[in-house]
């Protein structure tokens, strides 16, 4: 092992040796930790299954902080099982825990094949999540958690249209709101993957930290799927207004430019998840618990999210309002409380520090930014 050094991260000491470890993304494991203890507070019980625990740290947390009865800890890579083994020892002499050394998807199968379901199945992918998707569903309790990674941010946010269709069976364009594009089209396959099994997905939480995308989800039990929450979304190069395009409206939606009285056709990207990010109730939860446990930072990340709930599905950047109307660059914090002076909704989103979630189009925007 190159790192035998012992790490702290919450509740947990671990070291890191070969695998792969980022401190950088604690923020999601912390996210994951409140998510999985909020259930247990709620279920009474948790069994987590981490299908590529690398050094084992998010598995360790589980346990420790949110008060995980049971973690099945697998990695693909049998190298690493020096490093997992020493830093779960204690869970391995309780009988809370085993180790195994295979595929994802062979883990998957084993579960549906012994019915075996489990509270919360964490994904951390490198890459796309998607080549999962089908046969986690299987491993997953009905009204359980999914915890998926993606680290492919340029397929999703419109940079490799063609692979984006390969990967997620939808068609990614590029567009200032591309960030809030890419967790809605990996909620998107997911919600698509779990009608063909005839059951549905709520987003609890979907976090993009920079690099990297996370979404938590709730397996439902009934189909939810439905034009009005998976559709498609509209951005017009000419002048940079956002629609949204249901299925029925494909080929039928145009931007119509009064000045010029001229018709653009709209860029459209998807088919995507257009409904709600995050869940209200459970955030709130999440927060709660945050506070209790003094996660400062946290609370206001989970503040912020909650905030932007229930928005249209895209954001406007600061840059893009200045570029279009010939301004400097507006402060965010004085461009949402003059829009809501006006009389709309807005809040600063977690996705990108430089835009804002509102309901008024970017034309006024840009007015109020002016005046």
């Amino acid at each position: 092992m190159k790192n035998k050094s012992l790490i702290r991260e919450g509740k947990a000491q671990f070291i890191v040796g070969n695998t792969f470890y980022r401190s950088q993304s604690k923020v999601t494991r912390d996210l994951g930790v409140l998510a999985a203890a909020t259930y247990k507070q709620s279920q009474g019980e948790l069994r987590v299954l981490d299908v590529m625990t690398g050094c084992g740290v998010r598995s360790l947390r589980y346990y420790l902080e949110s008060g995980a009865d049971y973690v099945w800890v697998n990695d693909s890579n049998p190298e690493n099982q020096a490093v997992i083994e020493t830093n779960l020892k204690n869970i391995l002499q309780e009988n809370k825990a085993k180790i195994t050394y295979n595929n994802a998807n062979e883990i998957f199968f084993d579960c549906y094949n012994r019915k075996d379901y489990y509270d919360l199945v964490d994904v951390d992918a490198f890459g796309s999540p998607n080549p999962y998707l089908s046969t986690l569903l299987w491993a997953t309790k009905i009204e359980g958690l999914i915890y998926l990674t993606c680290t492919d941010g340029r397929t999703a946010t419109g940079h490799l249209p063609e692979k984006s269709l390969q990967v997620y069976g939808s068609y990614g364009r590029s567009h200032p709101a591309a960030q809030e594009q890419a967790l809605r089209l990996l909620i998107g396959s997911v919600l698509q993957q779990a009608a063909t099994m005839g059951l549905g997905i709520k987003p609890i939480f979907s976090l993009f930290t920079g690099q990297t995308y996370r979404v938590m989800m709730m397996l439902l039990p009934k189909i939810n799927l439905s034009l009005d929450n998976y559709g498609f979304l509209g951005y017009c190069h000419q002048c940079g207004e956002y629609t949204t395009v249901s299925y029925a409206k494909l080929g039928k939606v145009s931007c119509y430019h009064t000045v010029e009285d001229t018709i653009y056709p709209y860029t459209i990207s998807g088919a995507m998840w257009l409904g709600n990010l995050h869940d209200q109730v459970y955030l709130q939860r999440m927060k709660a618990l945050a506070e209790t446990l003094e996660w400062r930072e946290r609370v206001d990340l989970l503040s912020m999210m909650i905030n932007e709930l229930d928005f249209p599905p895209y954001f406007y950047t600061l840059g893009e309002i200045g570029r279009r109307g010939k301004l400097d660059l507006p402060k965010r914090s004085q461009l949402i409380e003059r829009l809501q002076t006006k009389g709309y909704r807005a809040a600063p989103t977690h996705i990108n520090p430089q835009a804002i979630k509102t309901n008024a189009n970017l034309k006024m925007c840009i007015e109020i930014a002016k005046y």
